[in-house]
């Protein structure tokens, strides 16, 4: 069966182009691989995805593609049929993509409007063994998105992409993986949007250290350091200069695919937070509002 099998990267149009870029190349710990007078690709150091982080300079902040991967050019097609028998905006048919990197691939807004891209065969780059106390991320590690209607979201992901349900935050939050890893997508109610984007650290020790580089550039934590229930995993959020929601992780539980059973957690301030020391919490992260670009293509 046809499925996607891993997150590639994050496209972003940015009102301050500049800041922005600065703030990935400089502070978040990424290296730019590819720019024109517009648009900017970044890898990470420990992974060989082609580019993790795409910024275009637009009139308005918002998510102009999240793309995924999937292992071939013929799952490509599958996912593509499949996407276009639910019923999604094709935004284009599967091709050569001419974008850095190049690859296969399809991109469609799903029933809320958001743009994603489907690969194969995405040129890698090189990648080096991490040493702890960099404090600079490995690759990204999931993506949370909101969903005025988040059970039919989840269902989309399932039915037709091929993600699996790990676990379940009451009944308002969804947890999904496409691999070994807990998640690489979850969802909460709310306007189409954006809620964030966590990339893995090498361990906790990384996560802090990076924290502190952080804070020392000027961007301090907005919720954290924690450790959530639901994938173990460790956290510490941040906002862009453009206001995007990223975060730092660590020790997110691996799984088995095909046979991991689902749990449902009761809501609970050590549930959302198993450690209870960090500043913050939900309250204090950006607020969901529509993303601007709602089934708007891209330029790039």
């Amino acid at each position: 069966m046809s499925r996607v099998t891993e997150i590639r990267y994050v496209g972003y149009g940015v009102e301050d182009f500049d800041a922005e870029r600065k703030f990935y190349a400089d502070d978040w710990g990424l290296v730019e691989v590819a720019a024109n007078d517009d648009t900017a690709w970044f890898k990470t150091h420990g992974h060989d995805e082609h580019h993790v982080v795409r910024l275009h300079q637009r009139d308005s902040n918002c998510v102009e593609v999240m793309a995924l991967a999937a292992e071939s050019r013929a799952d490509v097609d599958d996912l593509h049929s499949k996407v276009a028998d639910a019923g999604c905006k094709i935004i284009h048919e599967p091709r050569e993509l001419d974008a850095p990197g190049g690859g296969y691939g399809f991109r469609f807004f799903t029933p809320d409007g958001l743009p994603f891209e489907i690969s194969a065969d995405v040129e890698e780059l090189d990648k080096r063994a991490m040493e702890r106390w960099e404090g600079i991320p490995v690759k990204i590690s999931h993506i949370v998105l909101h969903s005025p209607d988040h059970q039919a979201a989840v269902k989309f992901f399932c039915d037709v992409l091929g993600f699996k349900v790990s676990d379940w935050l009451g009944d308002f939050m969804c947890f999904l993986r496409c691999n070994e890893a807990h998640h690489r997508l979850a969802f909460l109610p709310g306007p189409p949007c954006l809620n964030h984007v966590a990339y893995d650290m090498l361990g906790v020790d990384d996560m802090m250290r990076g924290a502190s580089r952080l804070r020392k550039r000027g961007t301090d934590i907005v919720w954290g350091p924690g450790r959530h229930t639901a994938g173990n995993n460790t956290f510490s959020y941040f906002t862009t200069p453009a206001g995007f929601a990223v975060e730092y992780t660590s020790e997110l539980e691996d799984v088995d695919f095909e046979n991991h059973e689902a749990k449902v957690h009761e809501p609970g301030p050590q549930v959302m937070d198993q450690w209870g020391v960090g500043v913050g919490g939900p309250q204090t992260m950006p607020k969901p509002a529509p993303d601007p670009c709602l089934f708007q293509p891209a330029e790039v």
